[in-house]
């Protein structure tokens, strides 16, 4: 390296300490002002429910307003766009779900990039999707499902809260992993495509625990797997996908909280502290059990990881299904 080059690169290094330093500064008394929680789904379902529980309880512990901001639409993309675009100060925060990724996975122009747009701070919890079908259909097993539709010349379907979500591709993950003839159904929403579903109008729904938890227990539709690595504590009797022969199938929901690419390490660690801490207690704890899932404790390093292993999966799913979505 020549002294000119050398001189260059102090110089950069320099002119990078000096400008992260406004923000360094403005980390050691955060937060000043309320706080912005962005949940990309509309008010009232279960998701915004946890993030008015966690909002609450960092408005409680940082002594400042976390004021929740509800921005549907997009398959979160509307929601995930703006705080890509805020400030990366803290006082923006963007509460994601596995439809994250699964969307960033199928869209044909990527309207946000989840690894280089967003600083990963903390999980909140997951939980497995529950398969369901129609209780017309009379199926007690995975194994039924799939040879169900493997009978049928024009096979059977699958209905999903919108294409590109997580409901979607766990279908088209168990599609190809199957062999079963199941043609997706997408809806705009889980609130129209329960709807449908409870009518018999489709067959199949990878459906969250929330969506469908109470019409399992009341024996409206039948349950025959889980998606996760482990069964669940709420139906200890349901098999996983994996348990029903089908290997290596580990398919979660989440919550989680992101920010601003570029948000100062001490803000990042801080939150992700208080974050795990609330998971873990009630009553955040509790509402995540009660719709199927548990606490997860992760560093944002661990988080970050994760999105980028998840991200790649969905993507193979989408190139090796040939998956279009508009």
């Amino acid at each position: 390296m020549t002294f000119r080059t050398g001189r260059r690169f102090a110089l950069r290094a320099i002119a990078l300490s000096l400008a992260a330093m406004p923000l360094m500064a403005a980390a050691q008394d955060y937060p000043k002002r309320p706080i912005t929680l962005v949940v990309p789904f509309a008010a009232g379902g279960g998701t915004d429910s946890i993030a008015r529980e966690l909002g609450k309880f960092l408005s409680d512990r940082l002594g400042q307003p976390v004021v929740v901001d509800n921005r549907g639409g997009g398959g979160g993309a509307i929601a995930a766009k703006s705080v890509a675009r805020a400030d990366p100060d803290g006082y923006t925060l963007l509460f994601v779900t596995s439809t994250f990724v699964t969307h960033a996975a199928t869209e044909k122009k990527a309207s946000y990039d989840v690894k280089k747009d967003f600083t990963p701070i903390a999980m909140i919890g997951r939980g497995p999707l529950m398969v369901v079908t129609s209780k017309g259909m009379g199926f007690k097993s995975v194994k039924d499902l799939v040879a169900a539709s493997k009978g049928k010349p024009e096979g059977l379907d699958f209905c999903s809260s919108g294409a590109g979500s997580v409901t979607h591709l766990a279908g088209e993950l168990f599609v190809q992993k199957t062999g079963a003839r199941l043609t997706h159904v997408p809806y705009k929403g889980s609130g129209p495509a329960t709807v449908d579903f409870l009518a018999g109008r489709t067959h199949a729904f990878f459906a969250t625990f929330p969506t469908m938890l109470q019409y399992v227990k009341s024996g409206a539709v039948d349950m025959i797997a889980v998606t996760g690595a482990q069964r669940s504590p709420l139906f200890p009797n349901v098999p996983t996908v994996a348990e029903a022969g089908i290997p290596n199938f580990n398919i979660t929901t989440w919550w989680g909280i992101v920010a601003p690419d570029g948000l100062p390490a001490p803000i990042v660690t801080r939150l992700n502290a208080l974050i795990n801490e609330a998971s873990a207690k009630e009553p955040l704890k509790g509402r995540l059990v009660s719709e199927g899932a548990e606490a997860y404790s992760a560093t944002p390093a661990e988080f970050g990881t994760m999105l980028g292993t998840e991200l790649a999966m969905w993507r193979e799913v989408v190139r090796t299904g040939n998956i279009k979505v508009d």
